[in-house]
């Protein structure tokens, strides 16, 4: 290709051979990319229009097959778990855990290596960060870890449910020590650029931070809950040590959730109920027969791009677009449920809205994305200038064709990353209430479906032939993806 090049255009006596590589390496990089197209993550996601059509089938079909295909490369922990939550979704609670466990894995390989090279990272000042290993955000690991905790829940094995929301619990604790991390790494990044003067005039202009202000709004928070805690991931942490209590500090543990949760608001009446239970259990009383509904309904939000002038102070100021992720908003929940047990009606209350816990991870990743997508767009703005000033100083034929491929490259690459798990609800929300005589629960929608559910009882351990209600806690487990697509319902016992 690069002997072809020069050749054609009778140019290789008169340029440099370091230019002559660069060009030729920017002129096939250019032309691959227009080949192949530079898609974001969001265009070429076909598991959430199949998901957000209540198609689970073909939902877990395309993210199976996007798993496999990127099962070793920088997408694979975001294909696992959209596959994961598919296959929950489909009530194959092992498989599920499967594609979250290969999920997992990937992110603890990134955990213990803590800090990427500063080499890596550089490499994607040349290209864009969409490029970079997805490692996985705060509220990812969480949510992985209470979704694979309720699939253990669900197949009838607590045991392995525990380690499970440990871990949660631990993640939540270390998120704001990682992402303190992430900043000091972007500096770091930064710092180690050759054009690190250049960057910082860009990213400090008051023109370009306008535009941030303006372009990149964030979702406001409904809820203030605390940096990186998922009141929804807390509750079940209360529910499960209260149901699988081995002794007074997991009664306590039990306790101290429900009580972190009645602090972020919301579905008081429910979470002083279930307070009420723990300090029963932990005085030494028996468990009253309650059941727990447990509703996750609509779409979390995703990313899209949207474009932002930087003004580049490098050899001649000008102003260069660049991709920054945005948040946008999913519509069409199911707004809530009703459910009627014994005659008296409870309607399900929020509990952790994603959109929130979201929006706030976005917010406290925004200054890390700022600086990243600044300095890539400035690195290779500036290299672009000097390369073709280079060339059209041998030959101006030169220095127009470097021009073309240099900003042919940049266009190719400039996409933002809008890697995010899609196949998260919206928001969590609780009903409990004491068993009814019949075992049999309603729940009821806003457009009039109805749905009996009839409750599991336990048999007695002495006697297998009799059933044993006593001290039992069932958890009816309600999904709604869209207003227009069916609920998905499951029943299980927590003890």
């Amino acid at each position: 290709m690069q002997n072809w090049f020069w050749k054609r255009f009778h140019l290789g006596a008169s340029i440099p051979p370091i230019i002559s590589r660069c060009l030729s390496a920017a002129v096939m990089i250019a032309l691959a990319l227009f080949a192949t197209g530079c898609q974001t993550y969001q265009q070429k996601n076909r598991v959430i229009f199949y998901w957000r059509n209540g198609n689970l089938d073909r939902a877990e079909a395309e993210a199976e097959k996007q798993a496999d295909r990127h099962a070793r490369d920088k997408d694979a922990i975001i294909w696992r778990l959209e596959e994961g939550a598919v296959l929950r979704g489909l009530g194959r609670f092992q498989d599920s855990n499967h594609a979250f466990d290969l999920a997992q894995d990937k992110m603890d390989d990134y955990e213990q290596k803590a800090k990427v090279s500063i080499s890596r990272e550089t490499g994607a000042l040349l290209s864009n960060q969409a490029n970079l290993p997805y490692e996985g955000r705060a509220y990812d690991g969480i949510m992985l870890n209470t979704y694979e905790a309720l699939n253990y829940l669900e197949l009838g094995e607590p045991e392995k449910a525990r380690p499970e929301l440990i871990r949660a619990y631990q993640r939540q604790q270390d998120a704001v020590e990682d992402n303190q991390r992430r900043i000091e790494k972007a500096q770091q990044e930064t710092d180690a650029s050759k054009d690190k003067a250049y960057i910082d005039r860009s990213e400090q202009d008051s023109t370009f931070q306008a535009a941030v202000q303006k372009s990149l709004p964030v979702i406001n928070n409904e809820s203030a809950y605390a940096n990186y805690v998922n009141p929804f991931t807390v509750y079940l942490d209360g529910l499960f040590f209260l149901a699988d209590a081995t002794g007074a500090s997991d009664l306590e543990r039990a306790h101290k959730s429900f009580e972190r949760v009645m602090d972020f608001d919301g579905a008081d009446e429910y979470l002083k109920h279930s307070v009420a239970l723990a300090d029963d259990r932990m005085s030494g009383k028996p468990l009253s027969p309650t059941t727990f509904v447990i509703f996750e309904t609509g779409c979390a939000p995703v990313r899209d791009q949207i474009r932002i002038d930087i003004p580049v102070f490098g050899p001649n100021l000008y102003y260069v677009g660049a991709a920054f992720p945005v948040l946008r908003v999913q519509d069409y929940p199911q707004p809530g449920l009703t459910v009627v047990a014994n005659g008296v009606s409870y309607p399900t209350r929020t509990i952790a809205s994603m959109d929130s816990i979201i929006a706030l991870d976005f917010k406290n990743e925004l200054p890390v994305v700022i600086a990243k997508t600044v300095a890539s767009a400035v690195t290779k703005a500036v290299g672009a200038t000097i390369l073709t000033q280079a060339a059209a100083n041998q030959d101006p034929i030169a220095g127009l064709l470097t021009s073309f491929a240099t900003t042919a490259y940049q266009i190719s690459v400039n996409i933002a990353d809008t890697r995010t798990w899609t196949t998260l609800p919206r928001e969590f929300q609780i009903a409990c209430f004491p068993t009814p005589p019949d075992h049999k629960v309603e729940v009821c929608t806003p457009t009039g479906t109805r749905t009996v559910i009839p409750l599991s009882q336990p048999t007695n351990p002495s006697n297998p032939s009799s059933l044993n209600a006593d001290n039992c806690l069932n958890v009816v487990y309600v999904k709604s993806i869209s207003v227009g697509t069916p609920l998905r319902i499951t029943e299980f016992i927590l003890k």
